[in-house]
């Protein structure tokens, strides 16, 4: 099965016009102690004054001509800018839609403190504008100058067709930062840039057909997953805050509320932005976005990869996973004439290198964006624009989370091969530029190009080779990246060439057929000692472990085979255990001590999460908040969503334990009156009953307007079963 896989200013609201906000409670914050961090004046940390800004990528790049300055968007009627075709340009100055009475419904601390913003901040009434899209930092009202919003031209493939203009239809960009919070770890750099943006802010030159406007669903949604992919290692687009628009109701299927994401990216460019380009026949202008994407995103020329030594058979060159860098100046060109690589070539390479080692971490994790076009795919290799997206349940290869995707062209098993489709797209959009070689710099092929012939043949010949080059350099990467992860989530310290049969492609084998919980079986591999699993009886118990609590659902499969199967499984991965982490006793027999054990399964529950935000998990907190009126949900789902790892959160408000998939009953009620609270109390006492047989404990937590009704049966607190199985037992 694994095979498969590869198939600085002061800021006023616009336009003038005062704006007011709900109250962000403390509560709506992160859970550490916010009277601390409001009191913490001079903690570590920028105030949004302070934050260091500026807007390289407008001042780089020319815009849509019908605005060239940003006084002469600010000064057209915000009404007046709507949705048309943007010529000889890459960005549309435009600012926010203003909003009334914005609520801030939750901020990520880990976001505070990668932006290297104060915690305090959060707390701030121009924090929850900035966050509303009401106050526009740099930008001097007065005077219509300093640094302005702007949303991105590009273009994309939908589902393999060309869809033509796109663009960002509901999304502007504020402004870029440099936060030394972070160290940039592709460049070097003891600080990282990002680019902070609005999501829901309003319509746009982009925004076709739609409203320019954002859901709560959808947008929940978003801010959820940025940061829970981040916590897990896997590279994504980020979420700062989220907001609620009370008087904002938007029609998608039915009429929702309004919301908008903060949201930030080193970098917002899609592989889209060269589409539309060279669908346009614009030479020049893809020449100067390749130069921007490589100066000023991927940390300048000197930082792309140098040429592998054998990149026709990449997976033997032993730099694959560390090329060389910094070792070709910016003309120089590498490699023997019909291969050879020019900046641009590095240039496209990096952008396949850091798509390939994403999408490794995807399928590790059983991640699936679901809506891979060209729009979708990232020139910095990061996780980004989350609509019908899913984690894994039961293993599926064929799952995709996209109901229109019939043809399961984003599914599971295709995200692999759709990813290089889009990069070959890419490859087709620079061709040009890579398939010159050392002539790219030469006056007559930047104004003329190449002319028709000899000269024509040799260039898209090259081109051709280092596309297909790149190719295999993608695969060996993506491969490598997945053997290396996979064997950590498996509490291995090395791999051999026979895991990737034997346990991985096995494993998944297994999962399929059996329809196991994909992430929940590593979390419980993870507490299993090599000692409990000497016997066939022994192993034949312990697969139980990974079963569903309702027991095997796949059909012509009994119990009774699913435990051989699984038990015999487990055997090979003991002995792989034993290989790797154990030591020759007197007898020769090797045994895994006890330490060494301990080290094992803390090394894997550090990589295989408890908590990931599962569709049910979403839909629930998204129930809660839209149609509860809760708050409080927010922080909590995303305070596990940012500690991933942790075998429990400290957290004793009552967060729904269905919620996070780790006990067996708790529901969430709104208290109509008492004789109803008393009811379902009643209810649920009987339903201990009636699903447990055995001694159980109903507990109440709650409010005033909410009760939690927890049903734990005694001495199975802690024993972990998986998501959704009480729902099944009791629909």
């Amino acid at each position: 099965m694994a095979e498969q896989l590869i198939n600085n200013g002061n800021g006023v609201a616009p336009d003038g016009d005062p704006t007011t906000s709900t109250p962000l409670t403390k509560e709506t914050l992160d859970g550490d102690s916010l009277n601390k961090q409001a009191a913490a004046a001079t903690s570590p940390g920028h105030t949004l004054s302070s934050l260091p800004k500026s807007w390289r990528y407008t001042s780089l790049l020319p815009p849509d001509p019908t605005f060239p300055t940003p006084a002469d968007s600010h000064k057209t009627p915000r009404d007046q800018i709507t949705p048309r075709q943007v010529r000889n340009g890459l960005f549309t100055w435009v600012r926010p839609e203003k909003q009334q009475d914005p609520e801030l419904l939750a901020v990520s601390p880990a976001a505070l403190r990668d932006l290297d913003i104060r915690p305090s901040e959060a707390m701030t009434d121009e924090f929850r504008q900035l966050a509303a899209g009401n106050l526009l930092l740099g930008w001097d009202d007065q005077r219509l100058e300093g640094g302005y919003p702007w949303a991105q031209l590009y273009g994309g493939f939908q589902f393999g067709q060309w869809a033509g203009q796109l663009g960002d239809g509901r999304a502007i960009s504020l402004f870029e930062t440099t936060s030394a919070a972070v160290r940039d770890s592709w460049t070097g750099r003891d600080e990282t840039k990002y680019e902070v943006q609005l999501k829901g802010a309003g319509m746009t030159p982009y925004s076709r057909f739609a409203d320019g406007k954002a859901v709560l669903r959808s947008s929940v949604r978003e801010f959820v997953v940025s940061e829970a992919l981040n916590a897990l290692g896997i590279p994504s687009t980020r979420a700062l805050a989220l907001s609620l628009l009370p008087h904002t109701k938007v029609r998608r299927e039915t009429v929702e509320p309004g919301a908008i994401v903060v949201r930030f990216a080193q970098s917002w460019v899609r592989l889209g932005n060269f589409d539309i380009l060279r669908a346009r026949g614009d030479r020049p202008m893809i020449r100067k976005l390749a130069t921007y994407v490589a100066e000023e995103v991927l940390g300048g020329w000197d930082r792309l990869p140098g040429r592998l030594s054998d990149p026709e058979n990449p997976t033997e060159a032993p730099e694959l996973r560390h090329p060389p860098r910094g070792v070709a100046g910016e003309k120089d060109v590498q490699g023997p004439s019909e291969a050879a690589e020019n900046r641009f070539a590095r240039l496209y390479r990096e952008v396949v290198r850091r798509n390939a080692l994403t999408v490794a971490k995807w399928q590790t994790y059983g991640f699936m964006n679901g809506v891979l076009n060209t729009d979708n795919t990232s020139i910095q290799g990061l996780s980004i624009d989350f609509g019908p997206f899913a984690f894994m349940d039961n293993f599926d290869p064929a799952y995709t989370p996209n109901h229109d995707d019939h043809m399961l062209r984003y599914s599971y098993r295709n995200q692999p091969t759709i990813i290089w489709w889009n990069l070959v797209r890419f490859g087709e959009a620079v061709g040009e530029l890579i398939g010159a070689g050392e002539s790219v710099d030469t006056e007559k092929f930047i104004v003329d190009g190449v002319s028709e012939g000899e000269e024509a043949d040799e260039l898209i010949s090259r081109a051709e080779k280092l596309i297909t080059q790149a190719g295999e350099e993608y695969k060996a990467l993506f491969l490598t990246e997945y053997k290396k992860l996979m064997t950590a989530r498996l509490g291995l310290r090395v791999f051999q060439e026979s895991d990737y049969q034997d346990l991985f492609s096995s494993l998944l084998d297994t999962m399929e057929a059996l329809e196991l919980d994909f992430n929940h079986f590593y979390r419980r591999l993870s507490f299993i000692k090599v000692e409990d699993l000497k016997t066939e009886e022994a192993r034949k118990e312990k697969a139980g472990v990974f079963f569903h609590k309702e027991g095997i659902s796949a059909s012509g499969v009994t119990e009774e085979e699913a435990r051989q199967r699984v038990a015999g499984w487990l055997e090979g991965w003991r002995v792989r255990v034993v290989e790797d982490w154990g030591t020759a006793a007197a007898d020769g027999e090797r045994t895994v001590e006890p330490a060494k054990e301990e080290e094992r399964m803390a090394a894997m529950k550090k990589v295989n999460p408890s908590f990931i935000p599962r569709s049910f998990i979403l839909d629930e907190v998204i129930q809660r908040v839209e149609k509860g009126g809760e708050r409080d949900v927010l922080r909590r789902v995303m305070h596990m969503a940012l500690h991933p790892f942790e075998e429990q959160w400290d957290d004793s408000s009552g967060l729904s334990l269905e919620l996070i998939g780790s006990l067996i009953g708790v529901i969430s009620l709104l208290i109509l009156d008492p004789l109803e609270l008393l009811s379902n109390v009643i209810a649920h006492m009987l339903l201990g009953l009636c699903l447990l047989a055995q001694p159980f404990r109903v507990l109440i937590m709650g409010d005033t307007t909410t009760v939690m009704i927890v049903v734990i049966p005694v001495g199975l607190a802690g024993i972990k079963v998986a998501p959704g199985s009480y729902r099944s037992r009791c629909r």
